[in-house]
């Protein structure tokens, strides 16, 4: 049996090839959309990816089964309770899939979501004829998580409570994944970073045993108690998640087919495309935007939490032209696709270059350093610092006197903004005060600048910092 976990830092996203040597045959459960990584591996190893299952329909990306199915006539399969517009195979309780020495089982765990499924690995020729008891490895999806477990609360635009289904995650936790043994392998579909749960672990596997004593979701506890753990404190969920998870019940363009559509435009054609609505996204990095840029563009840099941001700043309903390092194009435009945002007119060619001879279009966001925002939040006409760091942060520490207007709520509360005083934003290190300048240089601000380094500088700096109402120097 070959077994291999591929991870994708920026979506905090794990997902599986299982082969089999004998028969050639292999199978990729929860894929990402750009799915050469699986091919390439499959041809690597002399296998034939026969097998795509999803263990729930994703929200926060769109798969890569429907690429699969066309790049390599692979079968989609789904847990029973799904409903989607493309054909698959549903996936019953204890239903088998047998290749080679290999054992694909699988178990509906609804909770995260209805459908849910968690998938069994075994490795027939390491264990006895038959014995199907100590499963290699459990592929849990978003069922159970290291260090945390799924948050019930992501299905509620399509009708299903947070209680609902915090019940049936309590059930299928308890009487399905808890009566594996305490060697088998979990291996989930997403780590740190992910939205998809508040805790999750850096770790990107872990053992059953190891998950029962430390995993605070799974230690004793009633089912209404496990509903108020499990669903206080969630992080918001970016508005495309819904979405994605409507997408991937749904036949779709191929990321191959949307790409083809990407092509390098003019300045000009660029201008008549922001004339009537389109939204203007520079992938480069902060510093480099912040000292450039094309007036009206907002930033979201390939560096950071792209498709996290690109979900929650940028809208459907408009065509998207890029700005990005030349020879990054595809990239941005490829990673826009892995959550669905196929609505990209193209790119502007050569880039910023493309700029030179129309400096008049170009504009810079000045970035301060900590010791000098310290001194214009001092002065007799001081700028207004915005915190655009979420609530959790800002209760550890913040800026005295800073107005905090999280980044994910930043465009509906620009009413609460001054437009006559200049601005100061911050964020942690620089990523998001980026986002959040361009957002208010694209909406009529002036005087906008930002703490270069965030509020890490500021305390490197040895500058006071508040924590509650207690003042830290």
């Amino acid at each position: 049996m070959i077994f291999r976990q591929f991870y994708l830092p920026c979506l905090a996203h794990a997902s599986y090839l299982i082969g089999d040597e004998a028969t050639g045959t292999a199978a990729v459960v929860d894929p990402q959309r750009d799915t050469d990584q699986y091919i390439a591996f499959a041809t690597e190893h002399s296998l034939k990816i026969k097998h795509v299952f999803l263990t729930h329909l994703h929200a926060d990306f769109v798969a890569g089964h429907l690429e699969l199915r066309e790049r390599e006539g692979a079968t989609v399969y789904l847990g029973a309770a799904a409903k989607a517009t493309y054909p698959f195979t549903p996936l019953h309780d204890g239903q088998t899939l047998d290749f080679g020495r290999v054992r694909l089982k699988a178990l509906e765990t609804p909770g995260h979501t209805p459908e849910s499924i968690s998938i069994l690995v075994y490795d027939l020729g390491a264990s006895p004829a038959g014995d199907d008891s100590h499963p290699y490895a459990v592929l849990s999806g978003d069922t159970l998580f290291i260090g945390d477990v799924g948050r019930p609360d992501l299905r509620a635009a399509l009708g299903w409570s947070a209680a609902e289904l915090g019940g049936l995650l309590f059930d299928s936790l308890h009487t399905k994944l808890l009566a594996l043994p305490d060697d088998c392998l979990v291996y989930p579909a997403h780590g740190a970073g992910s939205l998809c749960g508040k805790a999750l672990s850096k770790e990107t596997f872990s053992t059953l045993g190891e998950q029962r004593r430390t995993n605070y979701a799974l230690q004793p506890m009633t089912k209404e108690a496990f509903l108020q753990v499990v669903t206080a404190d969630q992080p918001d969920a970016p508005a495309y998640f819904t979405y994605d998870a409507v997408r991937n019940s749904e036949e779709r363009p191929t990321l191959d087919e949307t790409l083809a559509r990407v092509n390098p435009m003019t300045l000009d054609d660029l201008l008549a495309l922001q004339e009537v609505g389109a939204q203007i996204l520079d992938t480069r990095d902060p510093a480099e935007f912040a000292a450039a840029h094309l007036a009206g563009s907002i930033n979201i840099g390939l560096g950071g939490q792209f498709a996290t941001w690109v979900g929650t700043v940028l809208d459907r309903d408009h065509p998207i032209v890029i700005i990005a390092d030349p020879g990054r194009e595809n990239e941005s435009a490829t990673r826009l696709g892995r959550i669905g945002f196929d609505h990209v007119a193209g790119y502007l060619r050569d880039g910023l270059h493309s700029l030179k001879s129309r400096q008049e279009l170009t504009v810079s966001t000045e970035r301060v350093s900590a010791p000098f925002a310290s001194e214009l939040l001092s002065s007799p006409q001081p700028p207004v610092a915005i915190d655009v760091r979420t609530p959790r942060e800002r209760e550890q520490k913040h800026l005295a006197g800073s107005l905090s207007i999280p980044l994910n709520h930043l465009l509906e509360n620009l009413e609460k903004i001054p437009k006559d005083r200049p601005l100061l934003v911050y964020c942690a290190g620089g990523y998001r005060s980026s986002i959040a300048a361009s957002l208010l240089q694209r909406n009529g601000f002036q005087g906008v600048r930002e703490i270069a380094g965030g509020i890490v500088s500021w305390e490197t700096a040895n500058l006071p910092i508040q924590t509650g109402q207690i003042s830290l120097h």
